[in-house]
């Protein structure tokens, strides 16, 4: 059984529910989903592990702060996980805690 995975990346403007998209290989079903903040990158997460995804691995855009929110929302039941920017080149050399925390 292959491993069902997701990657998480911001975007402002980005809506889960439209910006998605999945690809599967012999080891990874690997669901994107873009979203605007980390208040809905939250509730994806949650979507997500109800949904049987078991690893999320978010963008380098989330900070600290974010990875924090997104295990917290993922409440044991999926593994977290990161690609790091100190200065996210994307977000003119900010962190996305600065960026997208509401």
């Amino acid at each position: 059984m292959a491993l069902r995975a997701a990657f998480m990346f911001l975007a402002e403007g980005a809506d889960a529910a439209r910006h998605r998209t999945m690809m599967s290989t012999p080891q990874v079903d690997l669901t994107i989903v873009g979203v605007a903040n980390y208040a809905r990158a939250e509730a994806a997460a949650r979507s997500l592990v109800a949904e049987g995804i078991k690893a999320i691995e978010l963008c380098g855009g989330f900070g600290a702060a974010g990875v924090a929110r997104i295990s917290k929302a993922a409440a044991g039941k999926a593994v977290v996980g990161v690609a790091r920017f100190d200065g996210h080149p994307g977000l003119d050399g900010k962190s996305g805690d600065e960026v997208f925390a509401d």
